[in-house]
């Protein structure tokens, strides 16, 4: 593969069945808003879905479903602004309809994703009953350094013959949540209050705004027409419209350039939207002009963010960190808004945050830490909510919810459909309450990375002490055990979501939730003790607890209950009382048994009977915590949890998972990686292929699965190279893994940016850029210690230590 080809994405024909998938993985941002890879000819309908999504702008509609009255907050689908209709127009008679790729005429079609510039391009070439031939190229740019504009360049080419095209560029604010086949009843018209015009300049907008929040959108597109022609409006009350007629020239192209300013009601400092947007679509630069400095903007991204690896892996590597950044960039650092499960990309999952920045902040912390800070202070602001919720249950602390949105309300759906029993059933998932957990585990890593201490002893400690104090409060003590028990939760598998003919939901004592709780409250005790102690009680009182409050942490953190059978970890209390699933029989009858719920629904049976997992659970503790952390941990639980005893909980769970989650793959490649096992790399390869081959059979789609894409980087990072900030050093305790047999990257550390990483088989080199900072300490494998001065580079063996450090060759 050449250089220049491991940065494209490209897609060489059409085909309408994977459209959709095209749509999502070439989609456009810039960490505030992004824009499906639709061509800009398509209506939204079962082939084509363009779509345009604002990070954080959230709307609340009530449907009627099956029977019961359902309240959902989504995130909005907003006016397109992409959208081109063209034609060749005939001499004499009528012209035909507009061109589309799913014409007849349509003889080559090529979309082309260029990573390294962040542009999407679309070459088609048509054929008509006349023997013309018309070739239109559609490049398009959401700005990564003005994360209000984005812009499109048409270029329509006549080839053997000289005549005119009908150029109609819309704005089309007609649109409604439609992108998830399963939310087909639900209400999708979130956009109210529309106005839409031309102004005199020619510059199209449109205004609307949200039904129930009230968010105000306006949206202003400047279209210019080369060579110049008339130009004739159309508006509706949700649409504007520019018509133009083109001659084409000769051997000579014509070319269309929309550009489009996207300003809300959410921007800061307020103002009035529309008026931003026309004054900035006015001022726009031409396109080359944005082009260019789009261009450079991702240059300076990739140098802080890239991750580079040989071959097919290190290409699909680059696409993830290309959606990662579109999703999350250093603008979004400014936003109130967190991280989607499936980014920008469309309207699964209806845009919430789930626990996915456990899977992300590793990989932003590293590169981009202060997005990682904007995501974590985005959960800091809906900490009045996470106590509310828990104060509403009786408990105290911050019981954060399993999707989130706009206000940090709990906006998991109470009823989900199966769509293979087309049967609306109850959903129980709310009751994952391990996302505090993924919260306080992120405050703890970007601490450790960055040093951040105003973080740590602000916000991050309110984090923590608020989620311990959940945590104390919901264990309740079993005198029979002499345990503390966290009973009535769903854990991360979230197939089992209560025990088999019980009458009330959750299971007791999931053995992450427990451990992942008693980890929390030994690190808010360990950050309280290093606060200022004027700064102790003012957050005490601000938290509502009391100093004697904090020996009951430390007697849960302690004695919390984690469930044992067969010599392995019970992923919760009574999972090994289970019936066994036949496994090779299921297998035999459906094929792809990753979705083993809706399965067993619709034959009239319950997952809850078996020991089937959708995805890692247990497991998770070892994608957490390395082997010294994970042991440490039980030990200070009273258990004893030795190599051989995680070894059989590995092997045990591996065989009673179905993956239903592209996170499960992932996981279990990781804890496989670590312990060098033979099958480590399938799952590491099925993690990197779940979005671009959509293993999960239709789900990209509907969005990219972020936690995945950002996983796999922190897989290499975290995983293979074995990266752990310490407040004492950078630890590097690498293993090998087949499929990455060599990777390079920069990241940060404690002030220190464009810290080289060059690691090859065997060897690692170091290099730390020259800055008035201070040394950065490594910690390498068989305890070796050394300190590394800026501006100094070495290349260190991972072999058994020599004593000295190796200076090799300058590796490519």
């Amino acid at each position: 593969m050449t250089a220049h080809r491991s940065w494209e994405w490209t897609y060489d024909r059409y085909d309408p069945k994977t459209e959709r998938l095209v749509e999502a993985l070439c989609t456009l941002g810039n960490g505030r808003f992004a824009t499906r890879g639709s061509a800009p000819e398509a209506v939204a309908g079962p082939v084509h879905y363009p779509g345009t999504y604002l990070a954080g702008c959230y709307d609340r509609l009530t449907s009627e479903v099956a029977g019961h009255r359902v309240v959902n907050e989504d995130t909005v689908r907003l006016p397109d602004w992409t959208a081109l209709r063209y034609r060749c127009l005939p001499e004499d008679g009528p012209p035909g309809p507009w061109l589309t790729p799913d014409d007849p005429g349509l003889r080559r079609y090529r979309v082309l994703l260029d990573l390294r510039a962040g542009t999407l391009t679309r070459r088609m070439l048509f054929h008509d009953a006349q023997g013309r031939r018309l070739g239109v190229v559609h490049t398009r740019l959401v700005h990564m350094g003005d994360p209000y504009l984005a812009a499109q360049r048409t270029t329509f080419r006549a080839y053997g013959w000289t005549g005119s095209v009908e150029i109609e560029s819309v704005l089309d604010g007609d649109v409604a949540n439609a992108g998830v086949d399963r939310y087909r009843d639900l209400a999708g018209r979130h956009l109210t209050r529309h106005r839409a015009g031309v102004a005199a300049e020619g510059v199209a907008w449109l205004t609307c705004a949200t039904v129930s929040s009230r968010i105000r959108i306006a949206v202003a597109v400047r279209t210019s027409v080369s060579p110049l022609a008339p130009m004739h409006p159309r508006c509706t009350a949700r649409t504007a419209a520019q018509r133009y007629v083109v001659r084409l020239p000769r051997g000579r192209p014509a070319v269309v350039v929309k550009t489009a300013a996207l300003h809300t009601s959410l921007d800061r400092p307020a103002a009035r939207p529309l008026g931003q947007a026309l004054d900035r679509v006015a001022h726009a630069p031409a396109f080359t002009t944005l082009l260019a400095s789009h261009r450079a903007t991702w240059e300076r991204l990739w140098r802080a963010g890239e991750l580079r690896a040989p071959g097919e892996t290190g290409r699909i590597l680059r696409l993830h960190a290309f959606h990662v950044l579109q999703t999350l960039s250093p603008h979004t650092a400014e936003l109130d808004a967190g991280a989607p499960a499936r980014g920008l990309h469309g309207e699964a999952y209806r845009g919430h945050v789930f626990w996915d920045e456990l899977f992300v902040l590793p990989y932003l912390t590293l590169h981009f830490p202060e997005t990682a800070r904007g995501l974590l202070q985005y959960r800091h602001r809906r900490l009045p909510a996470a106590r509310e919720a828990a104060r509403r249950v009786g408990l105290t602390g911050a019981m954060f919810p399993w999707q989130s949105g706009s206000s940090g309300a709990e906006e998991t759906q109470t009823r989900h459909l199966n769509p293979r029993s087309g049967r609306w059933l109850p959903d129980h998932s709310h009751l994952q309450r391990h996302v505090g957990s993924a919260v306080a585990w992120n405050v703890w890593q970007y601490a450790q990375a960055t040093g951040d201490l105003g973080h740590l002893h602000g916000p991050g400690a309110e984090l923590l002490l608020g989620i311990a104090q959940f945590w104390a409060g919901t264990a309740t003590w079993d005198p029979d055990l002499r345990r503390y028990r966290i009973r009535g939760v769903v854990g991360p598998d979230e197939y089992h979501d209560g025990y088999p003919d019980a009458a009330a939901p959750g299971i007791d004592d999931n053995a992450y939730t427990n451990a992942t709780a008693a980890w929390v409250l030994a690190r808010a005790l360990e950050t309280y003790a290093g606060l200022p102690r004027a700064h102790r009680a003012e957050l005490l009182a601000r938290i509502e607890a009391h100093p004697g409050d904090l020996d009951r942490w430390q007697d849960v953190s302690r004695r919390l209950y984690v469930p044992f059978h067969r010599g392995v970890i019970s992923q919760f209390h009574g999972y090994g009382d289970l019936a066994e699933l036949d496994w090779d029989g299921y297998r035999a009858r459906y094929d792809d048994i990753r979705r083993l719920d809706r399965i067993l629904e619709a034959e009239g049976d319950t997952v809850n009977r078996y020991q089937a997992s959708k995805q890692a659970d247990t497991l998770m503790l070892g994608y957490l915590f390395g082997p010294a952390e994970l042991h440490a941990l039980f030990d200070r639980l009273g258990y004893r949890l030795d190599d051989d005893t995680w070894r059989a909980t590995v092997a045990y769970y591996l065989r009673r998972t179905s993956h239903g989650s592209t996170l499960s793959s992932l996981v279990h490649g990781w804890v496989l990686a670590r312990q060098q096992g033979p099958d480590a790399w399938r799952y590491c390869e099925e993690a990197l292929l779940s979005d671009v081959a959509d293993v999960q059979g239709g789900t990209t789609g509907e969005g990219i699965h972020l936690g995945a894409m950002a996983g796999t980087l922190d897989l290499v990072e975290r995983g293979v190279i074995g990266l752990e900030p310490r407040p004492d050093g950078l630890r590097i305790d690498p293993v090998p893994l087949a499929g990455v047999p060599r990777s390079a990257f920069t990241l940060c550390y404690r002030g220190h940016r464009g810290i080289d990483v060059r690691f090859v088989p065997g060897r690692i080199g170091i290099r730390v850029p020259a800055s008035p900072l201070g040394p950065v300490p490594l910690l390498l494998p068989g305890g070796r210690r050394v300190v590394l001065a800026a501006g100094e580079e070495r290349w260190f063996s991972l072999r058994p230590p020599t004593g000295r450090a190796e200076r090799p060759r300058p590796e490519p």
